[in-house]
């Protein structure tokens, strides 16, 4: 079993019980639990990640963001949504920054975050989601520690990705804190060789390639972060100007633009189907599908 100790709101510590059966995997196939379970809890919380683990993921899947301190957290919105999370208290006495709720996490310290109960709201879209009321944002170092716990032989699969907002940058960190900071936590993990590095905006895939030329990365594409309403250039796509670029579909364009920098995967939605197998050898593309059921 799993034993979470809460010692404070800044402090979690994950002990391992002597009892804990190591991690098995499948071979078959892979099986990403996107943003942990969230059919089963919030998402990207701690018991997001354990229903992960129960029900038999051999990847999980997760966003980061970064505090105002420069601290890695798990979570996928730009800003704290009343949807997910309630305030609680301020971090400390006559905090103007409070209360946390609405605010962009790129505005808020991790002992701010920490203060957010993000367990106690069932989302309206997972019916069957249980709660788990005072649960708080992690810290991606203790989402690895936590699944450690579980995965002692470091067989679990990451798939991290970046949530910078290239077409508003106020409200997240810069690019090269991202990278940096995120970077930091991969290479002191012993899941360093696991992770598959991705994000809708390529700056930050470029950037982690330069730290880490092993890192597997994959571009994240969709529609709004491609075709520009004035048909200029995208701030997502690292600088390629998608007119430059000629193919017979949306999807053969931007595989072209993946190949120029280098980008093994490229991700999209399960009923788009962009590019051909053909098309995918050609440009030495991994094609990854995803889907929800």
């Amino acid at each position: 079993m799993l034993l979470l100790l809460i010692s404070s709101f800044l402090t979690i510590t994950v002990v391992c019980a002597v009892s804990q059966q190591p991690l098995t995997r499948p071979t078959a196939f892979d099986v990403q639990g996107h943003r942990g379970g969230r059919g089963n809890a919030v998402e990207n919380t701690l018991p997001s990640f354990a229903w992960g683990l129960i029900d038999g993921a051999t990847t999980l899947e997760l966003d980061n963001g970064v505090t105002k301190d420069g601290v890695v957290v798990v979570w996928h919105d730009e800003e704290i949504l009343a949807g997910k999370c309630q305030d609680s208290e301020p971090a400390f006495p006559n905090d103007s920054a409070f209360p946390y709720v609405g605010k962009y996490i790129a505005n808020l310290t991790l002992a701010q975050v920490k203060m957010l109960d993000c367990g106690s709201k069932r989302q309206n879209n997972f019916p069957q989601q249980l709660t788990y009321p005072g649960t708080r944002i992690s810290t991606l170092q203790e989402v690895f520690d936590f699944v450690e716990c579980a995965d002692p032989d470091h067989l679990m699969l990451w798939n991290i990705e970046s949530k910078i907002d290239a077409a508003n940058p106020g409200r997240t960190a810069s690019v090269d804190t991202f990278v940096k900071n995120q970077h930091a936590v991969f290479a002191a993990s012993p899941y360093q060789q696991t992770i598959t590095y991705q994000s809708f905006d390529w700056r930050s895939l470029v950037e982690m390639k330069k730290l880490d030329p092993e890192i597997t990365t994959s571009a994240l594409v969709e529609y709004d972060t491609t075709v520009m309403p004035d048909n200029g250039v995208s701030p997502w796509l690292a600088g390629l100007n998608l007119h430059n670029f000629s193919g017979s579909s949306l999807g053969v364009r931007l595989a072209k633009m993946q190949h120029i920098i280098s980008m093994p995967a490229f991700f999209l939605p399960a009923h788009t189907p962009l590019i051909t197998r053909s098309q995918q050898k050609r440009w030495s593309i991994k094609r990854i599908t995803w889907g929800c059921w």
